[in-house]
């Protein structure tokens, strides 16, 4: 645990991407009690600044000496600097909470979800992994329905925004919106085809058993944060032209039966979690909903009449806040809380 401060020395690293930003606004909007703040980028921001509190501050260069000092440090800026710096940051003293994949699955590291499993904070032993982004909503659904009735199983389809790639994809998808609707051809960079007006179910690489490395965090981050490898599950996940906000496409299979009425008023009942569904007056919940929230909100939630114990549910967050930065903020509330 940190060491009880009535404030505390932050370092921000990957502070200019989009979950870099994020965090920054999220840690503002809770108060968490931040001493000084110290936003770490790569040389490429050298000379730039950042808004906090009011407060410009200069964004200076990511080096080995850089956490001297630092309490807590917020890592996102990628698996090969997470795997070089995070390691030294925690010896420096700083407990590290790691946005990145490199990470998740070490068996010394807990992958915390704050509503799901926030007892395992406690066995840190100076890093802390943040799960993918999809994992992260889905399983705050779904734990409560866990508990009450057990997975059996999980069938997921995600359509992930192309913030989820980061700033440049988000600019990606902008520049090739402008050149199509002007009749030119999409040039597309960070993705292998065009997104705009597209939808690509490849994100991350290929395994040889024909999954992306993005699915199988799905089914892995998952087991291991719900605390029950014996879950099957499988996924399949789609990158859409949405600049912010991930939706998914579940269906579970529970050991219990559960109505489509039970498990409305069990979500309803769970932390973090917003029940959005009524489809006869046209609400569900879209992208367009979640953005700037905090809630995992879930919708169209219906029984399967192909199984007896079967779910269906619609679940959509925005990825950058819960998917991301704010899980981390909500990670770091609770190791000062405990």
């Amino acid at each position: 645990m940190l060491k009880k401060k009535p404030a505390y020395n932050v370092a921000v690293v990957g502070v200019t991407g989009a979950v870099g930003a994020e965090m920054l606004e999220v840690l503002e909007a809770r108060k968490f009690p931040v001493q000084t703040l110290l936003p770490l980028a790569s040389s490429r921001s050298a000379g730039g600044t950042v808004s906090f509190r009011g407060e410009e501050l200069a964004i200076m260069v990511l080096a080995p000496d850089s956490f001297k000092g630092i309490d807590l440090a917020l890592f996102s800026a990628g698996s090969e600097v997470s795997k070089e710096f995070a390691p030294v940051a925690a010896k420096a003293g700083a407990v590290v909470i790691d946005n990145s994949a490199a990470w998740r699955m070490n068996q010394d590291v807990p992958l915390i979800v704050p509503e799901v499993n926030p007892q395992e904070v406690s066995r840190h032993r100076g890093i802390i992994a943040n799960p993918n982004c999809s994992t992260t909503q889905m399983v705050v659904a779904l734990k409560p329905l866990h508990d009450q009735a057990r997975l059996k199983r999980i069938v997921v389809t995600t359509f992930q925004s192309v913030s989820g790639t980061g700033k440049e994809a988000m600019d990606e998808l902008m520049d090739e919106c402008r050149d199509l609707l002007g009749f030119k051809e999409a040039q597309p960079q960070v993705y292998p085809f065009q997104i705009a007006f597209n939808c690509l179910p490849q994100i991350d690489e290929f395994l040889p058993t024909g999954y992306t490395k993005e699915e199988m965090k799905l089914v892995h981050e998952t087991r291991k944060i719900m605390g029950d490898h014996t879950i099957q599950i499988t996924a399949t996940t789609v990158r859409v032209p949405v600049y912010i906000g991930h939706s998914e496409s579940v269906n579970i299979e529970t050991e219990r039966k559960l109505t489509a009425n039970e498990a409305r008023a069990i979500l309803s009942a769970a932390p973090g979690v917003l029940v959005y569904d009524d489809p006869a007056r046209k609400i569900y919940p879209m992208p367009l909903d979640v953005v700037g929230k905090d809630e995992v909100y879930v919708g169209r939630i219906r029984e399967d009449e192909s199984i007896p114990n079967g779910l269906n549910l619609w679940i959509v967050a925005d990825n950058l806040r819960k998917g991301a930065a704010l899980n981390a903020v909500q990670i770091a509330e609770l190791l000062v809380s405990s």
